[in-house]
C-alpha cells in the first residue's frame, strides 16, 4: 500500500509540476483567489501568530524536532543514533525539495504582499515540506511508543496539526501560492511512503536497543 500511495502522489506531483511549467509559473485561478482572500482577511494579531508559527517550520526548530523524532524512534542507549538519522533524513529531504524548486523555478507572489521575509523559488514550499517531514517523523515515533488507541490518535494529530498550521501560514503571509503548498505535501508523501517501510524493517531488525534481534511484543490485557 505505501508504494501505491507513493506512486499516486508522484503522478499528481508530476502533473502539477508540468501544469505549472506549462503556465510558466503563472498562478492558477484558485491560487489567485486564495491569495486575494488571505490579503483581504489579514489582521495584526493573526499575522503575528502566523509569523511565530511559520518560524517553527524551518531552521533550528525543525531540526531539533527531527532529532527528537529520531531519538524517540530508537529508545535506550542508542537514542543519539536515531537523532542523527532524524537530522540526516530531514537534510536529505530538504536537498531534494530545493533541487525540485530550482528546476521548476516558479516565482513567488509579489513581494509587496509578503508579511514576512522569504527567498528562493516557490514550488514546492520549503516550510511546508520541512514541517510535513518532521511531522511524519514525530507521528511515527510517538505512535510507535504509544500503547493506547487514544494516545496514538493524539500522537498523530498533534504533529499533523502543527504542519498544517505552518503550511497555512505560508499562504496567509502571502509568500506562497496554494499549489506550492500542495506540491510540498505531495513530495513529502512520496518521500515518506518510500523511506518509512525500509526504515521500519531496519528498526525491527536492530531491536529497541539498537543491538540486533527481534522486538518483543507487549500485549495489553483489558
Amino acid at each position: 500500500m505505501p508504494h501505491v500511495i507513493a506512486a499516486v502522489a508522484g503522478l499528481l506531483l508530476t502533473a502539477l509540476v508540468a501544469a505549472v511549467a506549462g503556465r510558466h509559473g503563472t498562478p492558477f485561478p484558485l491560487d489567485a483567489d486564495v491569495h486575494r482572500w488571505a490579503l483581504d482577511h489579514r489582521s495584526p494579531a493573526v499575522t503575528d501568530a502566523a509569523i511565530v508559527i511559520t518560524a517553527t517550520g524551518s531552521g533550528v526548530c525543525a531540526y531539533a524536532l527531527a532529532a527528537v523524532a529520531g531519538a524517540l524512534a530508537v529508545p535506550g542507549r542508542r537514542w543519539w543514533r536515531g537523532a542523527v538519522v532524524g537530522i540526516a533524513a530531514l537534510a536529505v529531504g530538504q536537498l531534494l525539495r530545493a533541487s525540485l524548486a530550482i528546476a521548476v523555478d516558479r516565482a513567488r507572489p509579489p513581494a509587496s504582499d509578503w508579511a514576512w521575509h522569504a527567498s528562493g523559488p516557490a514550488l514546492p514550499s520549503g516550510h511546508t515540506s520541512t514541517s510535513a517531514l518532521v511531522a511524519v517523523g514525530l507521528a511515527v515515533a510517538l505512535t510507535y511508543r504509544s500503547r493506547r488507541r487514544f494516545t496514538r490518535v493524539v500522537a498523530a494529530a498533534v504533529p499533523a496539526t502543527w504542519a498544517l498550521a505552518v503550511a497555512t501560514s505560508r499562504v496567509y503571509l502571502g509568500m506562497h501560492w496554494l499549489t506550492d503548498v500542495v506540491a510540498g505535501w505531495l513530495l513529502v508523501t512520496v518521500l515518506a511512503c518510500t523511506a518509512l517501510p525500509p526504515l521500519g524493517a531496519l528498526r525491527t531488525e536492530t531491536g529497541p536497543d539498537g543491538r540486533g534481534g527481534q522486538e518483543k511484543t507487549t500485549v495489553e490485557l483489558p
